[in-house]
């Protein structure tokens, strides 16, 4: 059954009449073990046969066992201070809780997984002493989890040095694990840290992924021999052409400024112009505030549309802010109900994102009554 951090044991039972009814899930209640199954068979008073899912159990037993290896690899590795905190031991992956007052490094994990990777390479046999005496399994050196109720009998499950009291099922050989492989670190709580793991089946799927998704690279890379050297080729093209870029916009921003600065038009002591152009967020905001240092009174509101998204920006010279009680977060809200979207920002500058370009136009004609 479930237990200790173990999922429980999945099958079926088979009467004589071939009725078959399939166990989802086993937990201990009272002592007694409890069988999940979706139907109830047709005679209950019959004699069952009960099939356990050997492979899940067998996965189960691989991850169990890995766990065991993996809180002595970390003990050995990061120090006699780490304890566990929690496990969860599914056929598919483990997970495992431990005490640590810092993140793992890379390092420390590739240590942690070569460890556990040799001890299943030593091929140590499972040593499983059964209703031992408590504070013997403990003077042989048995880890007892903290928070764990014990009897005065226990279990102690062995691995060469590894030898912890355990009530789970585990591999007869550490051989049977095949290969561990840490997939996640991280934080869960200050001081507990989580590490999950796969092993066996679960590692040779992982390894045929990885495998894919180089091919997929190599590909993308014309079948590169450096993978590598190519991407960083790439990366070093990239940010050259990004400044190359940068510098463009720039120029337009700048070109673009002399044009808008013919087409501001005064309306009632305020220099009003609401326009679509041709910039991204960065470009928008420059220009607006290059605007400002060279005119004043400004009110500006500037459209665009970017890879089929609607954006709008609002700039107020700062002394009509106060003196108009204009509010640049106000009326882009507003505003930004044409685009389907929303924003804000300060009382000078604001914006607003929305996902219908259509209704930029809209926008900016209700733009000029802000002024009247």
């Amino acid at each position: 059954p479930e237990g200790g951090g173990q999922v429980g044991d999945k099958g079926y039972l088979e009467a004589a009449n071939g009725d078959v009814i399939y166990i989802t899930d086993t937990k201990k209640e009272n002592n007694q073990i409890i069988h999940f199954s979706k139907s109830l068979p047709k005679d209950p008073e019959a004699t069952f046969r009960a099939v356990v899912d050997g492979a899940q159990r067998a996965r189960t037993a691989a991850n169990h066992t890995a766990t065991h290896l993996l809180h002595q690899a970390l003990r050995k590795i990061l120090g006699e201070h780490v304890e566990q905190k929690g496990s969860m031991v599914h056929s598919g992956y483990l997970r495992f809780d431990f005490s640590h007052f810092s993140k793992v490094s890379k390092e420390q994990l590739e240590e942690v997984e070569a460890f556990v990777n040799a001890r299943i390479r030593e091929n140590h046999e499972l040593n499983e002493q059964r209703n031992m005496a408590y504070q013997d399994a403990l003077d042989q050196g048995a880890i007892a989890l903290f928070g764990e109720k014990y009897g005065d009998s226990v279990r102690a499950i062995r691995f060469g040095e590894s030898i912890e009291l355990c009530g789970g099922t585990h591999v007869s050989n550490t051989s049977d694990i095949w290969y561990f492989k840490i997939v996640s670190e991280g934080a869960i709580a200050s001081g507990i840290r989580r590490i999950e793991a796969i092993t066996g089946d679960a590692v040779k799927d992982y390894f045929a992924e990885q495998d894919k998704t180089m091919d997929e690279v190599k590909s993308l890379l014309k079948n590169s021999k450096d993978p590598v050297k190519s991407i960083n080729s790439l990366q070093e093209e990239n940010s050259e052409l990004k400044k190359q870029v940068e510098s463009l916009l720039k120029d337009k921003a700048k070109s673009l400024k002399s044009d808008l600065k013919n087409e501001i038009t005064a309306v009632n002591g305020i220099n009003f112009l609401a326009k679509l152009i041709d910039l991204d967020a960065g470009g928008i905001k420059d220009l607006a505030f290059q605007l400002d240092n060279e005119m004043e009174n400004l009110f500006l509101v500037f459209g665009t549309e970017q890879n089929g998204k609607a954006l709008l920006s609002c700039y107020i010279s700062k002394n009509l802010v106060s003196e108009k009680d204009l509010n640049a977060g106000t009326i882009i809200r507003e505003l930004g109900k044409y685009i389907q979207g929303g924003g804000g920002g300060q009382p000078f500058f604001a914006t607003a994102g929305g996902k219908n370009p259509a209704g930029l136009n809209d926008a900016l004609q209700k733009a000029k009554e802000y002024i009247k």
